[in-house]
């Protein structure tokens, strides 16, 4: 990978939510703000939403970092259009509750026995529920019921809820969330980097793995970077990883604008061809073997190839009976339909090659998106 071609101890720009390359944006320091704010009274929700790819997984990934375990117990969810006794569920086992075979009266009981047991030991509890904006309101109203839980006049739960933008219009404006409304205590929308921040952003996350500026990157680069991102973070490591395994393909020292539009123009068509011949998740080993699979050559391609075989057994034969007959024969002209045959074979092949590229890409990216893929 490029990382050894530049000297870096890891991988500057994975598209996985890690901590350590936490970069404070000033729209970040005023989520955290909120969410410090929110945390200090502990109870009721607190709200954080954004485009995808913001950073709001990173950004509760640098919370966690900073929360005393002994004082704060931590449930996480990511939904998945889950119904109302399905999210109960699924926050009983983020807490570690195990509500097997429990009905939802069942499982509501456990947490709220959970719950008590942890505030006599000094401990609050919060959960973090991911990616609200698949939820329907059934759930988010199962989700305010939890709130509901008090020793004495003590809240015993409270939530972070992280969506997107359409998540943030659905808690202010639906007619039945009118009771979680009034318990929003906090709510911030992470907003993209501006061209400043792109700039601090690459530079961050690049001198965290020992960047000492190889490869070197101009201003017109980082200006081009951020026009095709809009500065949203994930695509800003989407486009600088393309690009580094680019440069270090090609064993350039510098990072250019033609590469940024090659970068760009190679995605939008892996997007656009994906569309088309790859299934629209590639999310276990089973479908990356299925991508893959696609990518053989069709039934066309070996009858050409079948055919190419045949024409060169006939060249064969005919070279060497102008071998045998001296070195004054004419030279033979090559037959019209081997040549277009020969033609077509190449413009096939060449097909072939870019669609073996995309798979390829494809598997690299699913394989960087999980650090624990990384060893395969």
């Amino acid at each position: 990978m490029y990382e050894q071609f530049y000297g870096f101890n890891s991988r500057p720009f994975q598209l996985t939510p890690d901590p350590e390359f936490y970069f404070e944006s000033a729209s970040h320091k005023k989520a955290l703000s909120y969410l410090g704010y929110g945390l200090n009274q502990g109870e009721g929700f607190i709200v954080i939403t954004g485009e995808v790819g913001a950073g709001k997984s990173t950004l509760v990934a640098h919370l966690m970092q900073r929360i005393d375990p002994e004082a704060l117990t931590v449930g996480q969810v990511v939904t998945s259009a889950l119904d109302g006794e399905e999210l109960i569920h699924v926050a009983a086992q983020s807490f570690g509750i195990e509500v097997s075979g429990r009905d939802k009266a069942g499982a509501l009981g456990a947490i709220e026995s959970f719950l008590q047991d942890e505030a006599r030991a000094g401990r609050r509890c919060l959960l973090i529920v991911d990616e609200c904006q698949n939820l329907p309101v059934g759930a988010l109203e199962e989700l305010r019921m939890l709130s509901n839980f008090q020793l004495g006049s003590h809240p015993l739960l409270q939530s972070l809820l992280l969506g997107q933008p359409e998540f943030r219009t659905t808690v202010a404006s639906h007619p039945d969330l009118d009771q979680l409304r009034q318990r929003v205590i906090a709510s911030h929308h992470l907003e993209a980097l501006d061209e400043e921040e792109v700039e601090a952003y690459i530079n961050h996350r690049l001198e965290h793995v020992g960047w000492q500026g190889n490869p070197a990157i101009s201003a017109e680069v980082l200006s081009a970077v951020y026009e095709a991102t809009d500065g949203i973070p994930r695509r800003v490591n989407q486009i600088m990883n393309r690009m580094l395994l680019l440069s270090a393909i090609e064993e350039q020292s510098d990072l250019t604008t033609a590469m940024v539009e090659a970068v760009c123009e190679e995605m939008l068509a892996d997007t656009s061809k994906g569309a088309r011949d790859i299934p629209a998740q590639v999310t276990t080993s089973a479908s990356v073997a299925e991508t893959a699979i696609d990518a053989v050559p069709a039934p066309e391609v070996a009858a050409l190839l079948a055919e190419r075989d045949q024409r060169t057994s006939k060249l064969e034969a005919a070279i060497g009976e102008l071998q045998n007959a001296g070195s004054h024969a004419e030279p033979m002209e090559m037959d019209p339909e081997v040549s277009e045959a020969i033609n077509r074979i190449e413009s096939r092949l060449e097909e072939q090659e870019q669609s073996f590229r995309h798979v390829v890409g494809m598997l690299i990216e699913w394989l960087e998106e999980d650090a624990s893929r990384e060893a395969a």
